[in-house]
């Protein structure tokens, strides 16, 4: 099994109104007192209103839900320590007439000089997946076999409808502005791993990016520790979605693996299919069609995941990940992911309802 961590960015919301509050270096401080989190295991994001966390390297799906579990609940202890409430939803659903303040360093004042609006308006979060690879070249492999599977991933994940006190039409907004960096979106298929230096490289050396950090693509390799980063979802409402989707894309890496050696891989998706696969979670999550990549074709969402399951079967039957995937992976389709939840809850319980879901959710309450 490829080993793996998982990052969460969550907002910062005020327990009455539902806005975003500039606390995060307030709540970081209070993070530090509490026992069950390491130091510095709680790290500042671009906004204020934002912080990240991340499991260490992990064997098993059992591992990392339980250190996300820990982490939402101290943190969450350490927010309403500060007035505030931790929550993972993938944007912020409520907006004041003031924009949050950048975090107060020297990359991310350069990045609100160069865009000022587009920071002003990253009040979203995410997950991301890191999976261990053996070089370069099986990361490259992981991500032209993930690649068809993202508008997958961004429909099941997608858990931010509200933007700005407004219903967005999309399931996943995030997707939708995070789509605004000039390098983001889905990758391109890379023939190996020179490849993909070469031209990301290129981006820098030709000033169209400030540094390679700026590579937003869904899909992305480390500079500096041997691992994939899937980063395409939103952060998850419930710790146990967060680890199902984790093990999803880690079956899916591990396909992707088997069938290069075998030479079983199917022919890449066209980018501009891609593209408008992911357009079209993004817009409608797993509430109607979803695209299959292996058919090539928008199907059911059930069908899909149906689909998926037996793609992956063959890696979660094998271990422990079955226990983790399949029971959430239903409840969700049953359910809802946490996009319709939001709108459900918005429409039955009124805004200080849906606050309520989003923080006790969390924290796991």
């Amino acid at each position: 099994m490829l080993t793996l961590g998982v990052e969460e960015e969550y907002l910062l919301l005020d327990p009455a109104t539902g806005l975003p509050v500039a606390r995060a270096a307030q709540v970081r401080e209070a993070a530090r007192l509490q026992p069950a989190l390491e130091r510095d295991e709680v790290q500042r994001e671009l906004l204020q209103a934002q912080l990240e966390v991340a499991t260490p390297v992990c064997h098993h799906l059992e591992e990392a839900g339980g250190h996300l579990l820990r982490m939402r609940l101290a943190l969450g202890e350490a927010a309403r320590q500060q007035g505030c409430r931790l929550a993972a939803c993938g944007a912020a659903p409520f907006a004041g007439r003031l924009p949050v303040p950048v975090t107060d360093t020297a990359r991310y004042r350069t990045m609100h000089a160069d865009t000022r609006l587009l920071t002003d308006q990253q009040l979203i979060t995410g997950m991301h997946v890191h999976l261990g690879i053996p070089d370069r070249g099986a990361g490259v492999t992981v991500m032209n076999g993930l690649r068809r599977w993202l508008p997958m991933l961004i429909a099941l994940a997608a858990n931010s409808p509200l933007w700005q006190n407004t219903d967005t039409g999309f399931a996943s907004w995030r997707t939708v502005v995070f789509g605004r960096w000039p390098v983001s979106g889905p990758p391109p298929a890379f023939p190996d791993a020179d490849a993909y230096d070469r031209r990301t490289r290129a981006l820098v050396e030709g000033g169209l990016i400030r540094d390679i950090k700026q590579v937003y693509w869904h899909i992305r390799l480390s500079e500096h520790f041997p691992t994939v980063e899937i980063r395409a979802m939103d952060v998850q409402l419930r710790a146990d979605e967060a680890v199902m989707l984790a093990g999803v894309v880690r079956a899916l890496a591990t396909r992707a693996l088997d069938e290069a050696r075998t030479r079983r891989g199917v022919p890449p998706v066209e980018q501009e299919v891609l593209a408008a696969a992911v357009w079209h979670s993004a817009r409608h999550g797993c509430t109607s069609t979803v695209f299959d990549p292996l058919s090539g074709r928008l199907a059911d969402a059930g069908d899909a995941v149906a689909a998926l399951l037996d793609h992956i079967d063959p890696v979660i039957g094998t271990g422990g990940d079955r226990r983790h995937v399949v029971p959430v992976l239903e409840r969700l389709l049953r359910d809802g992911n946490g996009a319709a939840r939001q709108l459900r809850r918005l429409r039955t319980a009124g805004r200080d309802g849906l606050l309520a879901m989003i923080t006790d959710q969390t924290t796991g309450v």
